[in-house]
C-alpha cells in the first residue's frame, strides 16, 4: 500500500474570527472547490437556485442567532477565502440542505448512493492497547476537499477533521479525552424549516466538551431539523452512540467487550417512531456494513488488535456496498461516492490515525494531540 496524500493540518490561533481568517486563507482553493461541488450536488438533488439562496439565507440567520463565536468563524472563513458569506453558510448547513432535499425530492438514484459511514468503538478491553477507542469510515462524494484543524477552547485543545469551509470539526478528539464520529441518518420527519442547532454546530460543541454527558447533551438538545447519529467516546466514561431525529433522541451505551457499531439506519426506529422512507428503495448497504463490521470485530477473542481493526476497515465484502467503498464507474460523476476518510481515534493516548481516501490504498498516518 502506498502512502496517499496527507491532509493539511492547520493550527488555528486567536479569536474565532482570526481562526476563520486563517482557515479561509490557507484553504482558499479547496473552499472554492467545495462551494462548486455542493452547489452542484444540491441542484442535482432537486433544489432550484432560488430555493438554495432562500435556504442558505435562513441558515445564515440560524447560525447568527444560535452561536456568535461560530458565526464569527464563518465570517473569517468568508473573508479569508474570498467567498460570499451565503456560500459559507451553504457549506456549514450542507448537512441539513442535502439530507432534507433527499427526504423532500427523493434520494439520488445511483446505486452507489446507499448512504454513508460505518462507525465503531469500545471501552477498555474491547481493543488492544490502552483504553477507549472509536473510529469510522467516512463515505462521501468524491472530490470533496478536507483538512485537519487544531485549536484551543478555554483549556481544551481540539484536533479534528473538517471539510474545507466548514467551521470547527465533525470527527476528532480533544485533550479532555472526548472523541467524536458521525453517521448520516434520514427520517421522513426531517424538515430543514425546523429552527434548531445545525449538525455542524453541534459537532463543534461536542468536540469542545469536557465530559461524555456534556457531549451527549449537545447531541440531543434541542430537537434537530434533520436526523443524525453522533458516536461519542470518553477516555474516562466509555462510549455511546446518540441517535437524534425531529421525533426524539436515543442514547445507546457500549457495554461489556462487544464493540458498538453504527451505520446509517436507526437501530430501533420503532423506539422513536421514525419512518426511514429513503431505505425502502432496496438500499441495503447500511445493513450490510453494520452487520459485516460487527462480524469482523467479533469473530475472534477480544481484544481486537489494530491490525484486525484496520483490516475490517479495508474490507471489500459486498463490492459496491462494502465497508471500504470505491466509486462505481458507471454512476454519474456527480453521484459517485467512496470512503473519503478512514479514522481510528485512541482517546487515552490522544492519537488521531487516518487515511485520506480508501484505507485499502494507504497506511494510516498518525497525528498526536
Amino acid at each position: 500500500m502506498a502512502a496517499m496524500s496527507e491532509l493539511p493540518l492547520l493550527h488555528l490561533q486567536g479569536s474565532p474570527y482570526r481562526q476563520g481568517l486563517q482557515h479561509g486563507r490557507r484553504l482558499r482553493h479547496q473552499i472554492a472547490s467545495n462551494v462548486e461541488i455542493y452547489r452542484s450536488r444540491m441542484t442535482t438533488s432537486g433544489l432550484s437556485e432560488e430555493g438554495l439562496i432562500e435556504r442558505s439565507k435562513r441558515y445564515l440567520g440560524t447560525f447568527t442567532r444560535e452561536d456568535a463565536a461560530y458565526r464569527a468563524i464563518m465570517d473569517g472563513i468568508a473573508e479569508g477565502s474570498g467567498q460570499a458569506i451565503l456560500d459559507i453558510a451553504l457549506l456549514n448547513a450542507r448537512y441539513e440542505l442535502l439530507y432534507s432535499a433527499w427526504s423532500e425530492f427523493g434520494r439520488p438514484t445511483a446505486e452507489s448512493i446507499r448512504s454513508e459511514c460505518t462507525a465503531f468503538g469500545g471501552a477498555e478491553g474491547v481493543f488492544e492497547g490502552s483504553g477507549v477507542q472509536i473510529g469510522q469510515n467516512w463515505d462521501w462524494f468524491t472530490g470533496v476537499e478536507g483538512a485537519l484543524l487544531q485549536w484551543k477552547h478555554g483549556d481544551t485543545t481540539v484536533l479534528g477533521f473538517t471539510e474545507a469551509g466548514v467551521a470547527g470539526a465533525k470527527i476528532g478528539i480533544n485533550s479532555s479525552g472526548i472523541g467524536l464520529c458521525v453517521n448520516g441518518l434520514g427520517a421522513s420527519a426531517d424538515d430543514w424549516k425546523i429552527d434548531s442547532v445545525p449538525f455542524h454546530l453541534r459537532a463543534w460543541r461536542i468536540l469542545q466538551s469536557t465530559s461524555l454527558q456534556g457531549a451527549i447533551g449537545h447531541a440531543v438538545a434541542p430537537r434537530p431539523a434533520c436526523s443524525a447519529n453522533f458516536f461519542v467516546g470518553s477516555a474516562e466514561s466509555g462510549v455511546a452512540t446518540v441517535e437524534t431525529s425531529p421525533l426524539g433522541s436515543r442514547v445507546i451505551y457500549q457495554a461489556g467487550t462487544e464493540p458498538l457499531v453504527h451505520a446509517n439506519h436507526f437501530r430501533a426506529p420503532e423506539a422513536l417512531g421514525v419512518h426511514q422512507s429513503w431505505l425502502e428503495s432496496g438500499r441495503v448497504s447500511t445493513y450490510h456494513r453494520c452487520e459485516r463490521m460487527e462480524t469482523l470485530l467479533q469473530k475472534e477473542t477480544a481484544p481486537v488488535t489494530a491490525e484486525r481493526l484496520h483490516a475490517a476497515m479495508r474490507d471489500h465484502d459486498g463490492g459496491p456496498i462494502a465497508i471500504c467503498r470505491h466509486p462505481v464507474e458507471t454512476d454519474p460523476v456527480e453521484l459517485q461516492t467512496h470512503t473519503a476518510l478512514a479514522v481510528h481515534l485512541e482517546l487515552d493516548s490522544k492519537r488521531f490515525n487516518y487515511t485520506w481516501g480508501p484505507p485499502c490504498e494507504a497506511e494510516f498516518t498518525t497525528v498526536g494531540l
